[in-house]
């Protein structure tokens, strides 16, 4: 078990203050755990740089390890994967345990319902209560025998089935973890693989597969692949999250004369809507020094101080913010006029239920943040400070510490342990740009 689970960790923040400097926040999650798996599944060795140890990725990592594959690292963000093709994964001595990440979850079913042997996916207590019916059903058309709980939930069984065929498959919801899990799937399905988006979602998984020299096809919202090919190692040089880069970005805009550069951060097209959502509020961002790095967009980020404004979030872009949307709302919070959040759902079996979390944690704080069936309004206004729980979720603790700089007292963040899954260093790297932040 890790060790976030048992341990309780505070954030104290004293109110007010700015934000300045150059920082690079660690890399991005997505990334790197799809750079273990297909790695793991490449013949040859793949080499990765700028890997984030968190948690989450972490727990890929160590699945992989449990199943035969050699891994070196990582060590100051490298890894080195001696890869095992597609058929040379080994059955594990025990459960693969997978802490609070939900993508290792799903994408691991998808990637193990090909395997010839039968595999126990669990999680901690947070994961075990997200939906995982969402990729069992689609799997289970393509003719893998898969179980969970009565409620769809985690602990998992992946048992080996006759084989597995490709399926044409329409997206109930937005939803890359869906369509990353049916194209792993697809590696060792008969025939053609297709899923069709009902909204974009992040192509990180499309575009490594390619990397790794595998053909995958896009016409519009439908991504295909072809089974039974195979993966060749490559070298893969991991971007800064921009699911991470977030908190500063809105942390510059909001504290009066602040200005911020994040560098080397991925600007991935399915990832941008924090970017696009901020400027519609008023925000101050330069995007500079472009460049692409092994099939990913990537620059530097300048932020600086604005007087943000009220919004109706545009629903388009709302899968391509998804993840972000806790940092928005503080955002939102320190604008002047309301902010209307609608079709983000979804938001509701995240780590925690984070529209009901954060509008509680607001309206603490002093904040009119009424919860509505598929978002949140919010009136912007003055933020008191006060005492919040995150309820283990990483993103609601770092959002909360951020709206400590709008703050007229000081914040105190309850159950904060898991920011380790996804920002290792986050404290000493917010302290570093001018947070007056304190863990305990």
């Amino acid at each position: 078990m890790s060790n976030s689970s048992t341990t309780n960790v505070t954030f104290t923040l004293n109110s007010g203050g700015r934000l300045s400097g150059t920082a690079r926040v660690p890399g991005d999650k997505s990334i790197s755990h799809r750079s273990i798996m297909l790695g793991s599944l490449a013949e040859g060795t793949t080499e990765v740089s700028g890997f984030l140890e968190g948690e989450d990725s972490l727990a890929t990592l160590k699945a992989f390890q449990a199943m035969g594959v050699q891994i070196e690292g990582p060590d100051n963000g490298k890894v080195m994967i001696r890869g095992v093709g597609l058929h040379g994964l080994k059955k594990p001595d025990d459960d693969l345990y997978l802490g609070n990440s939900g993508t290792s979850m799903r994408l691991m079913c998808g990637l193990l319902a090909g395997q010839q042997f039968n595999t126990v996916l669990t999680g901690d207590k947070s994961l075990s209560s997200r939906p995982m019916r969402r990729v069992i059903d689609p799997l289970m058309q393509m003719g893998a025998a898969l179980g969970a709980t009565q409620n769809g939930t985690s602990p998992i069984t992946v048992s080996v089935s006759e084989s597995l065929h490709g399926i044409d498959y329409t997206l109930p919801v937005a939803s890359a973890q869906i369509k990353s899990c049916l194209l792993l799937a697809g590696l060792y399905a008969d025939g053609k693989t297709c899923v069709t988006e009902p909204a974009p979602t992040r192509d990180h998984t499309e575009r490594m597969l390619q990397g790794f020299g595998y053909t995958v096809h896009r016409d519009g919202a439908k991504v295909c692949l072809r089974g039974k090919g195979h993966l060749q190692a490559t070298s893969i040089d991991v971007p800064a999250d921009i699911s991470s880069a977030a908190f500063f970005m809105v942390g510059a805009s909001i504290a009066e004369g602040s200005d911020v550069t994040l560098e080397h951060v991925g600007i991935n097209p399915t990832r941008t809507g924090v970017i696009d959502i901020l400027r519609l509020m008023g925000a101050n961002i330069e995007i500079f020094n472009e460049r692409e790095v092994g099939g990913e967009p990537v620059a530097d980020i300048r932020i600086r101080s604005s007087q943000l404004k009220g919004i109706n979030i545009p629903e388009e872009l709302v899968p391509l913010a998804i993840d972000e949307f806790p940092v928005l709302f503080v955002a939102a919070s320190c604008s002047s006029g309301q902010t209307i959040l609608t079709g983000a759902k979804e938001l509701r079996v995240k780590e925690s239920d984070r529209i009901q979390v954060m509008a509680d944690g607001l309206q603490i704080m002093g904040i009119d943040a009424q919860p509505t069936e598929d978002g949140i309004v919010i009136q912007g206004g003055r933020l008191q400070g006060g005492t919040v729980t995150s309820h283990g979720d990483h993103r609601i603790s770092m959002s909360f510490a951020m709206a400590a700089l709008c703050c007229q007292d000081d914040v105190t963040i309850e159950d904060c342990a898991n920011v380790d899954t996804s920002f290792p260093g986050f404290v000493s790297l917010a302290s570093q740009l001018g947070l007056s932040i304190f863990s305990e």
